[in-house]
C-alpha cells in the first residue's frame, strides 16, 4: 500500500483541525454553572459532564427522552444551554443561584421532585423561557411578581406545592401563556382581574386553591379555553353567564361553590365539550335541551345539585356519552325511554324524586345503574335483595324489623375477617361500579357509590388493597384493603334498633407513600357524614396518623330514629389528584363498627351535634355516608332538624363541599 506523500498528509491534518475547531463549544460559566448543579442534586452518576462539553452534537443526554436532559442552542459564536430536564429524579434541596447563571433556558422541567424553599426572585432573569414546570414539589413562600418578567412563556406549572398567598397580579402580563397548572399549589385571595389579559389561555387548572370571591366573569372573554378546571376552592357562583363565548372548551369541570345559585344557561354553543362536570355547584332549574346537542360529550355530571324537571328526551341522542350523573337533584317523572345508549357505561338518578319504569336496556352488558332513593320500579335489577326495604323506606310510616338489630361490621373491600377484640366484619369485597348498590347477605346493611377515576391507569377500580404491615394496632389485616371512591361512598345499616349508636370508622391510608420521594407529597381530603351531619371536615388520613399506612379510627356517637343509619363519604374537590398517579383522591374507608350503647325514642334537639374523638390510631378505607333509599329523602325533604338534604345549604358552611 502506497504511504502518503508528506504533502497530502499535512492537508489531511489541517482539515481536522478546521473540523475540530468548528465545533463550537459551550459558554464556560454555563458549563461551569451546570456542573455545580450537577453535583449539588447529586446527578453525576447520570450525566457526567467533568471532561465533556455539555452541547457535544448528538449527545445522549440531548435526545428528547433523556433525563436526566440537557440540550443546546449553537447557532451563535458559543454554544448555550436552553433545555434542561431534571424530571421525577428526587432532586432536593432548595433552588441554587448557579440556576439562574443559564440566561438562554428556553424550557426548564424540574418537575416530580423534593425541591423545597421558596422560588428566588432571580427566575425572573430568565426572560427566554417559554416552558416553566415546577409542579409536584415542596415549595413554599409566595409565587414570585418575578415570574411576570418572563413574557415569552407558553406553559406555566407550580401545581401541587406549598405556597401561600395570593397569585401575583404580574402573571397577567404573561400574554403568551397557553397552558398554566396551578392546582393545589396553595395560593389563596381573589383571582386577579389582571388573568383578562390572557387571552392566548388554552388549559387552566385552578383546583384545590382557597380562591375566594365570584368566579371572575372575565373568564368568558378567555375565548381560546379547551380545558378549564375550578374544584375544591372556596369560590362563590353563579357561574357566569359570559362562559356562553367559551365555544372552545373542550373539559370543564367546576365544583363546590358556594353562596348564590347556578344555572345551565351558559350552556349553548360548547359543542366541543367532551367532559362537564358541575358537580356541587348549586345549580338550580331545569336540564335544557340543547343539552342533547353536544354530541361529544362523553361524561356529564350534574350530581349534588338542585336541579328541577324532567329529564329531557333529548339526552337519548348524546350516542357518545359514557357516564351520566344526574343523583341527589330534585328532578321527577319518568326516565326517558332510551336514556341508555349503546355507549353508556353508568347511570345514577338516585336520590330524586323520579318514577315509573326502568329504562329499555336497562339489562345491557357493562352497565351500571343506581337508581336508589327514587320511586322507579326496580323489580327487574340484578340486586333484588334491596326492593323491600326501598319499598318500606318509600312508605309514609316509619320502617320497622321484625327482628331489628342492635349492631353492624363491615370490612369495607375486603372479605370477612375478626379483629382482636372478637368483632366480626362481614364481607364487602364485592365489585362495585360507577354506579352502584347493592346489601348484603343478611340484608344489615347496604352500600351505594357513584362516580368514577378519570384518567386514572388502573382503570375502574374501587378497591385499594396493601401487602404492607398497618402499624399501631393489633389488628392490621383490618387496614390492608379499603373502599375508595372518587366522587360520593354510602353505607347504610338497616334494620336497626331505635336508640343512640357508638360508630367507629376504621382508616389507613394504603395508597398514597410516605416517603421522601414525590410520590410521599400527595394529599386525600374528603369529608365524612353521619345521619346528614357533617362529622369530619377536610379529613386528611395520613396526616391524623402521623403517616401512611398507620391505623387511624374515629369515633361518633349517632341517634337511629327510623332503624337505618347512614354514613357518608364525600369528595369535595379537594386534595391533590395524581399523587403517585393519575386519579389518586376522593374518600378511603377500611372498615366500620357500629354498636347500640343506650336505647331512646330518637334524637333530640340537645344531642343534634355530635363530637368525634380518636380513640386510637386506625385505618382508612374508600369511605361512605349511610343512606338507603326514599326513607333519607322522605327525611331530608321535611322539616327536620336531624335530617338536611345535601344540596340545602352552602357547601362552604354546612353540609357539602
Amino acid at each position: 500500500m502506497e504511504l502518503l506523500r508528506p504533502s497530502l498528509l499535512l492537508t489531511v491534518s489541517l482539515s481536522l483541525l478546521q473540523l475540530v475547531s468548528a465545533q463550537t463549544s459551550t459558554d464556560s460559566a454555563e458549563v461551569d454553572a451546570l456542573n455545580k448543579l450537577i453535583d449539588y442534586w447529586n446527578l453525576r452518576s447520570k450525566i457526567n459532564l467533568t471532561t465533556i462539553d455539555p452541547c457535544t452534537r448528538n449527545a445522549s443526554w440531548a435526545s428528547e427522552n433523556a433525563n436526566p436532559r440537557v440540550a443546546c442552542d449553537c447557532t451563535s459564536n458559543s454554544c448555550h444551554i436552553t433545555h434542561l430536564k431534571i424530571y421525577a429524579l428526587d432532586i432536593m434541596g432548595e433552588l441554587p443561584s448557579e440556576l439562574f447563571m443559564l440566561r438562554k433556558l428556553m424550557d426548564l422541567n424540574l418537575g416530580q421532585n423534593v425541591l423545597n424553599g421558596s422560588i428566588p426572585a432571580e427566575i425572573g432573569q430568565l426572560s427566554n423561557m417559554q416552558y416553566l414546570s415546577l409542579g409536584i414539589n415542596n415549595f413554599t413562600g409566595r409565587v414570585p411578581t418575578e415570574l411576570g418578567n418572563l413574557t415569552k412563556l407558553i406553559s406555566l406549572s407550580f401545581s401541587s406545592n406549598n405556597f401561600f398567598g395570593p397569585l401575583p397580579k404580574e402573571l397577567g402580563k404573561l400574554t403568551s401563556l397557553q397552558q398554566l397548572y396551578i392546582d393545589s399549589s396553595g395560593v389563596t385571595g381573589s383571582i386577579p382581574q389582571e388573568f383578562a389579559n390572557l387571552k392566548s389561555l388554552r388549559i387552566l387548572w385552578a383546583s384545590d386553591n382557597l380562591f375566594t370571591g365570584k368566579i371572575p366573569e372575565f373568564f368568558g372573554t378567555l375565548t381560546e379555553l379547551a380545558d378549564l378546571r375550578l374544584q375544591g376552592t372556596l369560590l362563590e357562583g353563579p357561574i357566569p353567564r359570559s362562559f356562553r363565548a367559551l365555544n372552545k372548551l373542550e373539559d370543564l369541570r367546576i365544583g363546590d361553590l358556594s353562596a348564590e345559585d347556578s344555572t345551565l344557561d351558559f350552556l349553548e354553543s360548547q359543542k366541543s365539550l367532551s367532559i362537564l362536570s358541575l358537580r356541587n355547584c348549586r345549580v338550580s332549574g331545569k336540564i335544557p335541551d340543547q343539552l342533547g346537542t353536544f354530541a361529544k360529550l362523553q361524561l356529564l355530571d350534574l350530581s349534588f345539585n338542585k336541579l328541577t324537571g324532567q329529564i329531557p328526551t333529548s339526552l337519548q341522542d348524546l350516542s357518545m356519552l359514557q357516564y351520566l350523573y344526574l343523583g341527589n337533584n330534585n328532578l321527577s317523572g319518568e326516565l326517558p325511554v332510551n336514556i341508555i345508549a349503546p355507549n353508556l357505561i353508568a347511570l345514577d338518578v338516585s336520590y330524586n324524586p323520579l318514577s315509573g319504569n326502568l329504562p329499555r336496556n336497562f339489562a345491557k352488558g357493562g352497565l351500571s345503574m343506581n337508581v336508589i332513593g327514587s320511586s322507579i320500579n326496580a323489580n327487574n335489577l340484578q340486586d333484588g335483595k334491596a326492593l323491600g326495604m326501598m319499598q318500606c323506606l318509600h312508605s309514609n310510616t316509619k320502617c320497622s324489623n321484625k327482628v331489628p338489630s342492635s349492631s353492624f361490621s363491615i370490612k369495607c373491600g375486603g372479605t370477612q375477617i375478626a379483629s382482636a377484640s372478637g368483632i366480626e366484619f362481614d364481607d364487602d369485597s364485592k365489585t362495585l361500579e360507577a354506579a352502584s348498590f347493592y346489601t348484603s347477605s343478611g340484608n344489615q346493611w347496604a352500600v351505594s357509590n357513584t362516580g368514577n377515576f378519570i384518567s386514572s391507569p388502573n382503570g375502574p377500580l374501587y378497591i385499594a388493597q396493601t401487602d404492607s404491615q398497618i402499624t399501631g394496632t393489633l389488628d392490621s389485616e383490618l387496614y390492608k384493603t379499603a373502599r375508595i371512591s372518587p366522587s360520593s361512598l354510602r353505607y347504610y345499616g338497616l334494620g336497626l334498633k331505635n336508640g343512640k349508636y357508638r360508630i367507629d370508622l376504621h382508616f389507613a391510608e394504603i395508597t398514597m407513600e410516605d416517603s421522601l420521594s414525590w410520590k410521599g407529597l400527595g394529599r386525600r381530603v374528603f369529608d365524612v357524614y353521619i345521619q346528614g351531619e357533617r362529622v369530619l371536615r377536610d379529613l386528611n388520613i395520613k396526616k391524623e396518623a402521623g403517616g401512611s399506612k398507620r391505623a387511624l379510627v374515629k369515633t361518633f356517637e349517632a341517634n337511629v330514629t327510623n332503624t337505618i343509619i347512614e354514613i357518608h363519604f364525600f369528595w369535595a374537590g379537594k386534595g391533590t389528584c395524581c399523587i403517585p398517579f393519575q386519579g389518586t383522591y376522593g374518600p378511603l374507608v377500611s372498615a366500620i363498627h357500629a354498636s347500640q350503647v343506650s336505647t331512646g325514642n330518637g334524637s333530640s334537639k340537645g344531642d343534634k351535634k355530635h363530637v368525634g374523638k380518636i380513640v386510637g390510631i386506625t385505618v382508612g378505607c374508600a369511605a361512605a355516608l349511610v343512606i338507603i333509599s326514599s326513607v333519607f329523602y322522605l327525611w331530608w325533604t321535611k322539616d327536620s332538624s336531624s335530617h338536611i338534604r345535601i344540596f340545602t345549604d352552602s357547601p362552604k358552611q354546612n353540609l357539602v363541599r
